[in-house]
């Protein structure tokens, strides 16, 4: 797949147009918007590319800055930027869909990178900007959400983008095969799951595919959905109800932050080595965890090499490269973490 930049002298006459207008805006945004950017080690704006291969600044729009796993993402945007000779500056919305989509526009409308890495808070709402990019000339790689609405498929879904991750649908037949597993010959075998944040529509696809796996087996019961967080404090409060509602559960799975609370609250009701714990996504903590015998298991994701990749493919789109329109992040590492499967992998993040 080639991805080209059109952008042209069209582009540049309309660049020119907009810098007189929308200047005021660009400048008074930077600061709010985005972080330090990488490479340089400033935010200071780049003069666009013009032609294919004169590639000199790549953008990072995260979940937000102080999220560990964005974090592990940029870090791994960073070492292929300061591989290439490339400037990269991290955007950070904080969480907020529509502030990421207007910090797109924004980045299109300034002319000042060669391509884009979109980590989306939610994968629909960019939609939109991510096909203006693209018509602009601007390479776009997705990382870890789809930018659409199917979930279940590893293939771009707007024309022309790049998909850097895992269908979610996947992972979450991944993590209730996972707690089946742990259940061993266990009949009944008790499992709840700690969704987490159910107004996110990859979290609801993802649930359901947990939901369907565990109802594959005779011998497992699903006792209790509830919602867990991405927090530890989320976790220990959402573990606490599990097992005041259902004292014999057998198996809890969440996202790897919520299970280090619901370690807590196991722990403090006097069942540890009884409830087996099952996380989501590999921190260091979560993988150590692990290998302790603490946890029965981690779906691992990465991240760190996952955010190097995109990056990685970005650029080369940006050269006017031959790029693959997706790359499985399964491929990095063994995802079903187990002590027999971890190896010597130890997590690309801090939870």
């Amino acid at each position: 797949m080639r991805i080209t930049r059109g952008r042209g002298f069209a582009r540049a006459a309309t660049l020119a147009a907009v810098a007189l207008a929308t200047g005021a805006l660009a400048a008074c945004g930077s600061d709010d918007d985005t972080s330090t950017s990488g490479g340089t080690g400033t935010a200071a704006a780049s003069t666009a590319a013009t032609g294919d291969g004169d590639v000199k600044k790549i953008a990072f729009f995260g979940f937000a800055g102080a999220n560990s796993f964005a974090q592990a993402t940029w870090a791994g945007v960073q070492e292929a930027a300061k591989a290439a000779g490339v400037e990269a500056e991290f955007f950070d919305p904080n969480f907020d869909s529509a502030k990421q989509v207007s910090q797109i526009q924004n980045a299109i409308a300034s002319g000042d990178f060669d391509a884009f890495v979109v980590q989306a808070n939610d994968g629909n709402a960019v939609v939109p900007v991510v096909e203006e990019a693209i018509a602009e000339g601007i390479p776009v790689v997705a990382e870890f959400t789809p930018v659409g609405t199917d979930y279940a498929s590893l293939e771009p879904q707007v024309e022309g983008m790049v998909f850097v991750g895992e269908p979610p649908v996947e992972n979450g037949t991944a993590l209730g095969e996972m707690a089946v597993e742990a259940c061993g010959d266990l009949d009944p075998c008790k499992i709840a799951y700690l969704e987490g944040n159910p107004q996110l529509p990859l979290d609801a696809a993802r649930t359901e595919a947990v939901k369907e796996a565990i109802s594959k087996a005779p011998n497992a019961e699903l006792v209790a959905t509830v919602v867990g967080g991405y927090t530890q404090a989320d976790g220990l409060k959402a573990g606490q109800n599990v097992l005041q509602a259902h004292p014999d559960v057998n198996v809890i799975v969440g996202s790897s932050q919520a299970i280090a609370g619901v370690e807590q609250a196991v722990e403090d009701a006097g069942k540890a080595g009884e409830v087996k714990l099952i996380g989501n996504g590999g921190s260091r903590q979560a993988v150590k965890a692990v290998k302790d015998g603490r946890w029965a298991g981690v779906y691992v994701i990465a991240e760190k090499a996952a955010g190097r990749k995109a990056a990685e493919l970005a650029i080369a789109a940006a050269k006017g490269e031959d790029v693959p329109s997706s790359f499985d992040t399964r491929e990095l590492q063994e995802p079903r973490g187990t002590k027999e499967t971890l190896g010597d992998f130890e997590g690309e993040y801090d939870d």
